[in-house]
């Protein structure tokens, strides 16, 4: 999933939330929270998964290597904007491949 909003996830609205039926295309954490919270609840262990188990299942995970989230230049090469190899601020660890990074992995 892309955050820009412009390039995100289709959806359907049945209902007419979005002003008129039909599809339209949302990014960022209003397609992100709740696609992750369905999958910590698909992988079962919505009760007993905490952020902490992302870092010790990196594994399951796609790095995130490169991007930017700044608005009309603000960032500047700021570390909150840039997406780099292994952990960074927009991205973390990265994305989930998979219902694997949400498996409670703590013992």
């Amino acid at each position: 999933m892309r955050g820009d909003p412009r390039t995100g996830v289709a959806v359907y609205d049945s209902f007419g939330l979005a002003g008129e039926k039909g599809w339209f295309v949302l990014g960022g954490t209003s397609a992100g929270a709740p696609l992750v919270a369905g999958m910590i609840a698909a992988a079962g262990d919505a009760d007993t998964f905490t952020g902490a188990d992302l870092y010790a299942n990196t594994a399951a995970l796609r790095d995130v290597t490169a991007g930017t989230n700044r608005v009309f230049q603000l960032c500047r090469g700021s570390y909150l904007c840039n997406g780099k190899p292994g952990y960074d601020a927009p991205t973390g660890n990265g994305t989930p491949n998979g219902l694997e990074a949400f498996t409670d992995v703590t013992p």
